[in-house]
């Protein structure tokens, strides 16, 4: 396989490397999310401007045409610098499952919107009872005149506070748990019967749960074929899951480097703790977790640019599993190591374990993703 990186892919790492470092100071990030709508509108307007937001879009769709590989990238930049911007919300999971699944008419309806920036998405699809299955929906949408009629309630809807759009997944035929009888609908985030509670989460982003009660849809609502939703919802899943985990690696980084240059610095003893021989070996194994992760990540993103097929949810699948027992190996020895000051807030080490942790159970924790690989 071949792992360098086209010039293209280099310039869109290198442009978001250097915004992390130059505009994405932690004190800044700890300002934007202590403060509505939790994230920063100049910083959403400039990811639009350099083109980010367009970039896993075809460019029929307007964008420019970004692979797997593309995402993985991107997000493993946001990752170091516990980005909160909605990116992962609105283009990778929202305009994924318009692109996936939509008709012509409905991407030319919202896709510009979400690419220059004027439209905010979240995917409504995660249910109090589902435990990581997807076709477990109580959410229910059943034919009203032309439309539909939709009821039901989500759960952790990652973007809900600030998005325009939601897509939602109801099951239009069939028993609760059936694989066939899921629909996608596009619901205006405004439309009437849909209610929200918001809440930041415990690794700074924000969510709602949503509730929706006989809210009246148009046909053109539907996305994809009706009672077949389920396919084009677990591939926009998966594309999520790759993205997060890319993301989790990116944090990764960020932390075992940061433990290796406290070790050099604080003393114990009279001597640099990183002299002491038991901590190099476990710094030593915080830098191959990272990499076996990375390793992992790579394979994924290839895989998915093979083709969706079984092969590729097998390798995304490994690599949730892995990033999820890295993520936690390497968080918490960061935390270890740095002592007291690990625990604090006013230090970045204990909100990358935060992310971390979060991530591990997004789309699916360490357990289920080990039992789906299996089946596969």
């Amino acid at each position: 396989m071949d792992f360098s990186l086209t010039d293209e892919q280099t310039l869109l790492q290198d442009s978001m490397e250097r915004f992390v470092q130059n505009d994405y100071a932690f004190d800044a990030r700890q300002k934007l999310i202590s403060e509505e709508p939790g994230f920063s509108v100049d910083n959403w307007k400039t990811f639009a401007e350099l083109g980010w937001l367009a970039m896993p879009f075809s460019e029929a769709d307007g964008g420019f045409g970004g692979t797997a590989v593309e995402t993985m990238l991107m997000q493993e930049q946001l990752g170091k610098g516990l980005v909160v911007e909605p990116f992962l919300a609105t283009v990778i999971l929202t305009g994924g499952a318009i692109a996936n699944a939509g008709s012509a008419a409905q991407k030319q309806q919202y896709l510009p919107g979400i690419i220059d920036g004027s439209v905010q998405g979240a995917l409504a699809y995660a249910e109090p009872q589902g435990r990581f299955n997807l076709a477990n929906l109580t959410t229910t949408a059943s034919k009203s005149g032309a439309g539909y009629s939709l009821s039901g309630q989500k759960s952790v809807v990652i973007n809900g506070p600030s998005a325009d759009v939601l897509v939602v997944s109801a099951r239009t035929s069939g028993d609760q748990m059936d694989d066939k009888g899921v629909s996608l609908f596009i619901v205006p985030a405004n439309a009437s019967g849909v209610t929200r509670r918001d809440y930041p989460t415990v690794d700074g982003l924000r969510a709602s749960e949503i509730s929706f009660e006989n809210v009246s849809l148009e046909a053109d609502a539907l996305l994809g074929e009706l009672d077949a939703g389920l396919a084009p919802l677990q591939q926009v899943i998966d594309q999520g899951t790759l993205a997060v985990g890319s993301e989790a690696v990116g944090c990764m980084e960020v932390l075992y480097k940061a433990t290796v240059e406290y070790c050099k610095t604080r003393e114990q003893f009279g001597q640099p703790i990183g002299k002491f021989q038991v901590l190099q070996h476990r710094m030593v194994d915080m830098f191959m977790e990272h990499e076996q992760s990375k390793s992992l990540m790579l394979m994924a993103a290839m895989r998915l640019d093979e083709g969706y097929n079984s092969a590729a949810q097998k390798a995304v699948s490994a690599f949730k599993v892995q990033v999820g027992k890295s993520g936690r190996f390497v968080g918490q020895n960061a935390v270890q190591l740095h002592g007291g000051m690990g625990m604090t807030e006013e230090l970045n080490v204990g909100h990358y374990f935060k992310r971390l942790t979060t991530i591990d159970t997004m789309f699916g924790n360490t357990d289920f993703h080990l039992k789906r690989f299996g089946a596969l």
